[in-house]
């Protein structure tokens, strides 16, 4: 179902830019890394049971040690993928990475195809997510941002050189579908909803 107009507007407001058919899209910074140090932090007991404490001080300073600058759109790595000519851009945040690539481009009218295998994630947001059941793609990821650029391969490279986890995960299109590949699997990109990240803030306001 199309947004309206108002909705459509609002949305556009959140991105920079617009895609273009044929972007490449790039991660900037590692997913979830906010998540993943607010449950370390939140759920510290509980996870203790099965794991260290130096895995759990890692994990609680992720999104201060492997984050982009703050504010996102004063960073440096923001200003990189504006000098390289980005398309449009995006400080991801409470919606995740799905979320984030949703809105973007839900934004512009395009379509897609990501492989999730390529999205840039932290091994303790892996074993955190598992350990309480949560999808690390529909976890707070500020401290990271997503890219549109119509070729990513030399800006991720650059962007690694800084130190930060990055790389290009998929492609824009003209077509009407947003696909999602992991492995053999594939699927359709959907509207974020709301309850899933109602879901997520309830894990530590028990």
């Amino acid at each position: 179902m199309r947004l309206g107009r108002e909705a459509m507007e609002a949305l556009q407001a959140e991105i920079t830019g617009r895609l273009k058919p044929g972007d490449e899209l790039i991660v900037a910074g590692a997913v979830a890394l906010k998540g993943t140090a607010l449950v370390a932090e939140h759920k510290y007991d509980a996870l203790s049971k099965q794991f260290s404490q130096g895995f759990l001080k890692s994990a609680m300073s992720l999104y201060q040690d492997y984050g982009v600058g703050e504010p996102p759109m004063e960073s440096l790595e923001w200003r990189m993928a504006g000098q390289a000519g980005a398309s449009a851009r995006y400080a991801m945040g409470r919606g995740g990475f799905l979320s984030a690539l949703w809105k973007m481009a839900e934004a512009s009218q395009v379509g897609l195809r990501a492989d999730l295998r390529k999205v840039p994630i932290r091994q303790e947001t892996i074993e955190v997510c598992e350990a309480l059941d949560i999808n690390p793609y529909r976890f707070f990821s500020e401290g990271a941002i997503l890219i549109g650029i119509p070729a990513g391969a030399g800006l991720a490279e650059e962007l690694k050189r800084t130190g930060l986890m990055a790389a290009v995960i998929g492609q824009t299109n003209e077509e009407n579908d947003r696909l999602l590949y992991s492995r053999e699997n594939v699927r359709f990109l959907d509207r974020p909803a709301e309850d899933e990240i109602k879901g997520v803030l309830d894990l530590w306001q028990d």
